[in-house]
This record gives C-alpha cells, sequence and structure tokens, in this order.
C-alpha cells in the first residue's frame, strides 16, 4: 500500500477567537506534503459549530462524520486550556464513536509545557476510541515557538525532526491498521 492511499486528517482542536492552532495545522500540513504523498484534510472543529453533546441539534455532524470516517489516521493540533485539551475538541471526539476506530493518531501539541499535559489526556481518549497513538510528539512552546505569544515561528531544527518522525510513525500504523477496518 503506498502512502498516497492513506488518508490522513489534521485536526484543529481549538474554535476560541485569536487561536494560533490554525497556523500550527497549515505548517503541519505544509511540512507533511513535502514528506509524503498522503491525502491531507484540515478537519477544523469550528467549520462544524457542533454544539455540546445532548444540547442541540448539530447541522454539521454528518459532514463531521463524513469528514472523519474518511481518514486513516489523524494528526491532532491541540492546545492546552488549563492543563487539558480544549472543550471544543472533547466534544467533538464523543460526537463519534466507531468513526474513530482502528485508526493512528499523533499529536502536535502547544501550551506554556509544550502543551503536555493536553497530549497526555488526549492520549487516554484515544486509547478508548481504539485509535492508536504514536510516541513521537511535536510539543510547542507558547515562549519559544510564538512571537507575543501568537506568531507562530517554530523553532525549526527540533520540530521538524520531530514532526518527521510522527509522521513516518503514523503513516506506519495507519497502514497497518487499515488492513483490519
Amino acid at each position: 500500500m503506498t502512502q498516497s492511499s492513506l488518508n490522513l486528517g489534521i485536526i484543529i482542536s481549538s474554535t476560541r477567537e485569536g487561536r494560533v492552532g490554525d497556523t500550527v495545522a497549515q505548517w503541519v500540513k505544509e511540512q507533511v506534503a513535502a514528506r509524503t504523498g498522503a491525502n491531507l484534510t484540515l478537519i477544523d472543529l469550528r467549520n462544524y459549530q457542533l454544539p455540546l453533546l445532548g444540547e442541540g441539534t448539530p447541522q454539521h455532524l454528518d459532514q463531521f462524520k463524513a469528514d472523519v470516517a474518511a481518514q486513516d489516521g489523524f494528526i491532532f493540533v491541540t492546545a492546552e486550556y488549563n492543563h487539558s485539551i480544549p472543550a471544543a475538541l472533547k466534544n467533538a471526539i464523543d460526537y463519534l464513536r466507531e468513526e474513530w476506530h482502528h485508526k493512528a493518531a499523533g499529536i502536535v501539541s502547544y501550551g506554556s509545557a509544550g502543551g503536555a499535559r493536553a497530549a497526555e489526556h488526549l492520549r487516554a481518549i484515544l486509547g478508548e476510541l481504539k485509535i492508536a497513538d504514536v510516541r513521537a510528539h511535536v510539543l510547542l512552546s507558547l515562549f519559544h515557538d510564538f512571537e507575543n505569544f501568537s506568531t507562530f515561528k517554530p523553532q525549526e531544527g527540533v520540530h521538524k525532526a520531530n514532526l518527521d518522525a510522527l509522521v513516518s510513525e503514523v503513516t506506519a500504523w495507519a497502514t497497518a491498521l487499515k488492513t483490519i477496518r
């Protein structure tokens, strides 16, 4: 199976005004596109406008479900809010079940401590959904990778190497798990 037959979704987890996740996700997409022939899709949670689970009828749920189901693996771009993942990400994850199963995921996180605590919380959630998260991880510091905490300027050396490792692991696992779906 070639990497070009893999579909990888890059999930933008934050929906807040003034977020930086969209610029981080665009950087991830550019880096991954240069490294692999996988089909890449940006999945921006802001576009689906999902109400809190059980508190309304989501107008864009069918599209969200189709977009997630079409992927073989994911790269979650997540902020760290209050030592965890954004509420919008947890809410979106909870809307689906089988669409997540038997897929691979990597995590690119950002925050004051590189988003490490959010990533650890996300890993526990992914395990419950039968998503194989990979060991390689990109941690972006608000202090060192963002000018004035808002303009994304990654330290290329270490982050590129970590992202390359993450992509290698996600594509290997996504390829393997595709055989059991």
